[in-house]
């Protein structure tokens, strides 16, 4: 799965429907217990096809009426990528909600699927089905958020930017200013074209001095994550790289953020202190955040441009990151003082502007 849309996923709750249905006689039956038991073992595994079809087995005893089975089976599709499938799973969600917000949820993630179904391309005829279905998520509840977002994404896919707008402006209704996707829609409302682009997940996390990251709140400054870890050897011989970057651009626009995967926190801070490593600083320690960038190997380095766009992906000892930083940091300091230039024309066309008699 993309790394945005796994993020989404989480932070516009529209994953798993609670199943709210009473203990069935099912439940108890031992071919539907061991059925699920090996679902979720082959999962775990990332076994995916062996378990979607132990969840479908699992299913098939509770008569095609298990919320639980039909979510995991949902969320294991959009993660292999099997967008179609998953759109039809959520159907099946949806024949089963047993109130509006259900229902809700359930064609919220048949529009996801739909829209990731369409592609980059975005395929006219699926992104109107994905617009029909999110269309009717917002009906059944006007307060689901990812419904909103997905269908302003759909709606500029499209080309109806007021309408994309609008949606985004909705999605922000919805949202808490604390939530992690809240600042993203703003931006998205302002200027739908950039829901286009290729954006860096909506990260949120608290670094190790106690200062607040969000990748939507860098004010126009370019972004550098780098993925390590105290025992990793590449790593520590990319040490002096990350050091002499963060020297010679320390008053530019640009903000580094390390990310570890140290399950030690001692040796992670001790190992800091002693390098002088004087940027943002976070420890990754359940990888919730290396999984949003779907990465599985390090040193791994990522630079955001100064829009939120992820501009480029490197992985290992070599990269050439400073040749790229300094190509956005130029860019993101030109915009910086388009607004300053275009006001002192301004002042300029003003003391030239005759006067009347």
């Amino acid at each position: 799965m993309r790394p945005l849309v796994a993020l989404v996923l989480a932070t516009f709750c529209c994953l798993p429907i609670v199943n709210a249905q009473t203990p069935d006689s099912y439940k108890f039956d031992p071919k539907f217990v061991k059925a699920i038991a090996e679902a979720k073992q082959l999962n775990r595994q990332r076994e995916y096809v062996f378990a979607i079809d132990a969840y479908k087995k699992a299913n098939k005893i509770a008569d095609g009426k298990d919320s639980h089975c039909l979510d995991e089976i949902f969320t294991i599709q959009m993660t292999i990528g099997k967008y179609k499938d998953a759109a039809n799973t959520a159907s099946e969600l949806a024949a089963i909600a047993t109130n509006p917000t259900q229902k809700s949820i359930a064609e919220g993630n048949r529009g996801l699927a739909l829209f990731e179904q369409a592609g980059e391309k975005g395929k006219p005829e699926i992104l109107k089905a994905a617009d029909e279905a999110l269309k009717a998520a917002i009906a059944d509840n006007p307060k689901n958020a990812m419904a909103h977002f997905y269908d302003g994404k759909t709606m500029a896919r499209l080309g109806q930017t007021d309408a994309a707008s609008d949606q985004f402006k909705a999605c922000v209704s919805c949202l808490s200013p604390k939530d992690p996707g809240y600042v993203r829609a703003q931006h998205f409302a302002a200027n739908p074209s950039l829901s286009l682009a290729k954006m860096a997940p909506p990260v949120s996390v608290t670094a190790l001095d106690g200062s607040h990251f969000n990748l939507d709140e860098m004010g126009g400054r370019v972004v550098l994550i780098d993925f390590w870890a105290t025992w990793c050897g590449p790593c520590k011989e990319e040490l002096p790289h990350m050091k002499k970057i963060a020297k010679e651009f320390a008053n530019d626009p640009l903000v580094i953020i390390s990310v570890s995967w140290d399950s030690d926190e001692a040796k992670w801070k001790d190992f800091i202190t002693k390098n002088e490593m004087t940027w943002v600083q976070y420890r990754d320690a359940d990888h919730s955040l290396s999984n949003a960038f779907a990465i599985n190997a390090i040193p791994h380095y990522f630079t955001i441009d100064s829009d939120g766009v992820l501009t480029a992906e490197m992985l290992g000892e070599g990269s050439d990151v400073e040749g790229k930083l300094k190509k956005l940091i130029a860019k993101a300091k030109a915009a910086q003082t388009q607004p300053v230039m275009k006001a002192a024309a301004g002042a300029k066309a003003a003391t030239l502007e005759p006067t009347g008699n």
